[in-house]
């Protein structure tokens, strides 16, 4: 025991032996100018480590810790494109080379920050846009991911470390990122560090520190229940969780009677059901927008040949949820919108013939269904039956009716606090001017919820980085069908939980309700996005006379059957973009029922009237999931969605 003891000892001593740098410490890195930037690592314990900066030739001395630890902040000189060296010595030296003073900036958020130049993402003329990218004075920091229980030290990175923005680095990083840092450095002609941390499908909450998600009664028992236990005990808790909720639910959902899964019985009737193509989401391919428990189904034949055979059942992903049934009986079950469902028919339920094969979803945030690969049933790789085409499908108990649901720790960053954890938490305190941020989507169901998770989340980051933080979001694009008539919509309300944070100082926000696309949550005009970003930016922090904004609602005036909507950030007037008359306009009278109306523009005014509502209450612009709108200032920038109401919409109340 004591060799064992003292082999330990030796190994830990071995890893202080000589100065290690957090992983985001590297050659081409950029630190923030004009600050005391702080740099930190580990040493043999109680050893004095020298950091010199070749800006001004000046050496730091710091002792490290009894733990090793060791922190210093470094003064940073005026931007400047030229490279700089920092060596480190504890009696052994070494370099980190081609150092520059800049601006740093962190992007994250879900898949739309995530989405790359090109890999999955393709943005619009993505091959030109990779040639073309030669900005060595732009750096790149992307960051794996990864969620933890606990705050981490150090983040796990892609392709080692910083890189100069080439052909070869850009393809893999976050678009977004790109064109703002883009744009930034051709205006202001000094480098920019952009440190692209994001995650698809992502909630907002799992980005904030458990100090704050804790203080929100919606998250606090959730995190009280995750804080200082391993996924391991996680996993049991979960599992025990999920066993009585799986058991609660069958009350409430309309897929059981008497706990018994009526809808999975072969000849149940569902000819009343909906009629989807699969595989797809169904807020696009029915341009319905739903959380909760969806059921669908679908009639195959069995091959004769294949009576009492194991069947393999291929199903692709599923988000979020899953649990599938064969003639009624249950076959399998998976949690994770990232897990692939392969289940095995037991031969003893295989008859030839007509089958049914029903599975239960449970979709808890954006969207949901099926996102394809293999879907099929197979006896061999040469005997296989195609699932995909039309299933029916119908949506039974909504998500704010179920009891909240168990999350499991495993493959799952929608849990609050965890992607803090991992891939914010390690970058603390790193000098930089301030973030950019794209997410919403996932949210979009807990819209009025998200009036304070966002506000929290930007307090959670100063707090965390510093109290002058800039913070700059993407408000959520167009997206889904276009609705006839007006009508509520999920996505309309988290833009304006978007512009309401607005309130807070030292924000901007980049309104891209003109530049979505309707079949795809993915819009792949990301170069607008990240200029409206950037416009932002150049004019709150950097101070430059631009303009940076398109209309935001200010006030209205009733004039007898007329509303006038007055405005802020008009720039020169208001116009159409398309020099056709205003569209995008709705009016309510005391019946509180919406009419699409027309809408005269009187200088840096809006006049609203409708021949159906002699007494307005109301005024809506652009409130839709995919509104059609064609309002915009002098400067060529789109006016944001907004309401005169504040009537209960779709997501009040609905806080799981």
């Amino acid at each position: 025991m004591l060799i064992l003891s003292l082999a330990m000892l030796s190994t830990s001593l071995t890893l202080f032996a000589e100065i290690a740098l957090p992983a985001m410490f590297t050659d081409n890195m950029v630190l923030q100018q004009q600050t005391d930037a702080p740099i930190w690592g580990t040493a043999k314990a109680k050893k004095n480590v020298k950091v010199t900066t070749s800006w001004d030739k000046k050496t730091y001395t710091v002792q490290a810790g009894i733990d090793g630890n060791w922190t210093i902040k470094v003064k940073t000189p005026a931007a400047s494109l030229t490279p700089f060296t920092i060596t480190f010595s504890d009696g052994k030296a070494f370099v980190l080379k081609n150092v520059l003073i800049g601006e740093v900036w962190i992007c994250s958020g879900q898949s739309n920050m995530e989405m790359p130049v090109a890999g999955w993402g393709k943005v619009k003329n993505n091959q030109q846009e990779v040639a073309n990218a030669n900005y060595p004075n732009i750096r790149l920091l992307h960051v794996s991911k990864r969620t933890a229980n606990v705050p981490l030290n150090d983040l796990k990175l892609e392709n080692g470390g910083w890189k100069e923005c080439s052909p070869a680095s850009i393809p893999e990083f976050s678009s977004v990122a790109y064109f703002f840092g883009r744009n930034l450095f051709q205006n202001l002609n000094i480098p920019i560090g952009l440190i692209n941390t994001s995650w698809g499908g992502t909630i907002a909450e799992t980005w904030m520190s458990a100090e704050t998600a804790e203080t929100m009664p919606d998250f606090t028992e959730r995190v009280k229940n995750m804080k200082g236990k391993s996924d391991e005990e996680q996993q049991v808790m979960y599992l025990e969780q999920l066993k009585s909720w799986e058991e609660n639910i069958k009350n409430v959902d309309c897929g059981y009677k008497n706990k018994v899964a009526i809808f999975t019985i072969p000849g149940f009737d569902d000819a009343s059901w909906k009629t989807m193509p699969v595989p797809g989401m169904w807020e696009s391919k029915l341009s319905f927008i739903f959380d909760g428990v969806a059921w669908f189904r679908k009639t195959i034949t069995i091959p004769e040949d294949w009576a009492g055979k194991d069947l393999k059942l291929s199903l692709g992903a599923i988000d979020d949820n899953d649990v599938t049934f064969f003639n009624g009986e249950q076959i399998g079950s998976s949690d994770g919108f990232m897990t692939a469902r392969n289940y095995t028919i037991p031969g003893k339920l295989v008859k030839g013939g007509t089958a049914a094969l029903t599975i239960r979803i449970l979709d808890t945030a954006g969207d949901g269904g099926f996102y394809g690969g293999n879907m099929s049933l197979s006896l061999s790789d040469n005997q296989k039956l195609d699932l995909t085409g039309d299933w029916k499908c119908i949506f039974g108990t909504k998500l704010r009716d179920l009891p909240q649901t168990p999350s499991s720790p495993i493959n799952n960053p929608n849990r609050p606090t965890v992607l803090y954890n991992a891939m914010i938490h390690p970058l603390v305190p790193y000098a930089i001017r301030g973030a950019i941020w794209y997410q919403g989507e996932a949210n979009a169901d807990r819209a009025y919820q998200y009036r304070e998770v966002f506000p929290l989340l930007i307090a959670d980051w100063r707090k965390q980085f510093n109290k002058d933080l800039a913070f700059y979001f993407v408000q959520l694009a167009n997206y889904m069908k276009v609705d006839k008539e007006p009508v509520e919509s999920n996505w309309a309300e988290l833009r304006e939980a978007q512009a309401q944070t607005l309130h807070l100082e030292n924000t901007g926000m980049a309104v891209t309700i003109d530049i979505g696309e309707a079949g795809d949550i993915h819009p792949k005009n990301k170069q607008d996005v990240g200029l409206r970003l950037a416009l932002a930016a150049r004019a709150n922090t950097y101070g430059q006379k631009i303009a940076f904004s398109g209309p935001i609602y200010d006030t209205y005036k009733m004039e007898g059957n007329k509303v006038r909507i007055s405005f802020k950030y008009t720039n020169d007037g208001l116009k159409t973009n398309d020099g056709q008359a205003v569209k995008g306009f709705a009016m309510a009278g005391l019946d509180h029922k919406f009419h699409w109306a027309d809408a005269t523009i009187e200088g840096n005014e809006v006049v609203v009237t409708c021949p159906e509502v002699s007494f307005p209450v109301a005024v809506r612009y652009a409130w839709a999931n995919n509104p059609v709108c064609n309002l915009y200032n002098g400067a060529g920038l789109p006016t944001s969605p907004f309401r005169t109401d504040d009537w209960q919409g779709n997501t009040y109340g609905n806080n799981k």
